[in-house]
């Protein structure tokens, strides 16, 4: 049992045996996630993983880090918080994705008004979900209490995954080449980007987010709290079985920012905007908040929450794989000569 209990710090707003509690609570979920390479358990200064390198002939180490955002609003709002630790997993793990980098780990940090040990213990139970869909292990976190300078009902959720890659297998652009073809991974909706102007646009402070929304199918809640879906194990198969030059995960700013990223020089990713698989939410946040259709493309994901860039030769296998790994995916371009690195026609 924890024998430590400060009176003058719960004085002040910090309970550390709520903590202690968080903790208890949270260990199931955490070990929900454990893989090969997991060494010890929660409670220790630093999270250790031992990673098999075995097969990599110059292992490089890539990393990411990222939060939910404004979205966490959403779910303070709704008062449900099982969901928001999938989106901050997903933010980080398919960023590392894009070079060819397997997700080996991750942890959370948790800025809290008020800890509540039920509400940290649902955060963590959607990390430990999103770990699980990544196939990578929450080998630690920190939850920090913030009296006086947050809301007791606010929170602020982040994180950090550490992947690897052999270095000669990383997505560096390079064996791009014209006539390669531009693949999409649908996304699940609005994913975690975009937020502050979902909110603007819904007066979210006051909308009824529980209300059905016909276009939708279901509440507007509902759908702007869908978490982003995680494409590593998809991703991870296709690199094993086609020839993939590039890869975007598409978040803020849209089309229009993340695309080229993934683009060298010299090179043009020419999109038939016809072809774009748009889900019903985004047509809804247009019309309502009266958004020009480049704003959308600039901020939003549109339906496609990752590109992938693959030849020509292996673009129906590709396909095949994605669509045994339970993606829809489909072509909506391709690479060209150009300077401007996309063009949406």
């Amino acid at each position: 049992m924890n024998q430590s209990h400060s009176a003058s710090y719960a004085a002040a707003g910090v309970d550390i045996e709520a903590g202690y509690k968080g903790v208890q609570m949270m260990k199931k979920d955490v070990q929900r996630t454990y893989i090969p390479g997991v060494v010890g358990d929660l409670g220790g200064f630093g999270g250790l993983f031992a990673p098999n390198l075995t097969g990599l002939k110059e292992p490089v180490l890539v990393s990411g880090t990222d939060g939910v955002g404004t979205k966490q609003r959403i779910a303070q709002l709704m008062d449900k918080h099982n969901t928001v630790g999938i989106d901050c997993v997903a933010m980080c793990v398919n960023d590392i994705i894009c070079c060819g980098a397997q997700p080996l780990f991750f942890l959370d940090y948790i800025a809290i008004g008020k800890n509540i040990p039920e509400k940290v213990a649902a955060l963590v139970s959607g990390v430990a979900e999103g770990c699980v869909q990544a196939g990578c292990a929450l080998i630690g976190g920190e939850t920090a209490e913030h009296p006086g300078t947050m809301q007791p009902e606010d929170y602020d959720l982040a994180g950090f995954s550490v992947g690897v890659v052999d270095k000669e297998k990383i997505l560096d652009r390079s064996a791009m080449r014209v006539g390669d073809i531009v693949i999409a991974l649908p996304s699940s909706g609005v994913h975690s980007n975009g937020f502050s102007l979902v909110r603007k646009v819904f007066d979210i402070e006051h909308a009824d987010l529980g209300a059905q929304v016909s276009d939708l199918g279901c509440s507007l809640g509902e759908a702007l709290l869908e978490p982003t879906r995680i494409y590593v194990k998809p991703v991870l198969a296709a690199l094993a079985e086609a020839e993939i030059h590039g890869i975007s995960h598409i978040t803020g700013g849209g089309f229009y920012e993340n695309i080229p990223r993934s683009i060298p020089d010299g090179l043009c990713a020419v999109i038939d905007k016809a072809a774009i698989r748009t889900p019903a939410i985004f047509s809804l946040i247009a019309r309502q908040g009266n958004i020009p259709e480049r704003d959308m493309f600039n901020t939003f994901n549109m339906g496609v929450g990752m590109s992938v860039v693959v030849s020509k030769e292996t673009t129906d296998r590709a396909l095949a794989v994605f669509q045994a790994q339970g993606v829809e995916a489909y072509v909506i371009g391709e690479i060209a000569e150009g300077e401007n690195k996309i063009e949406l026609k």
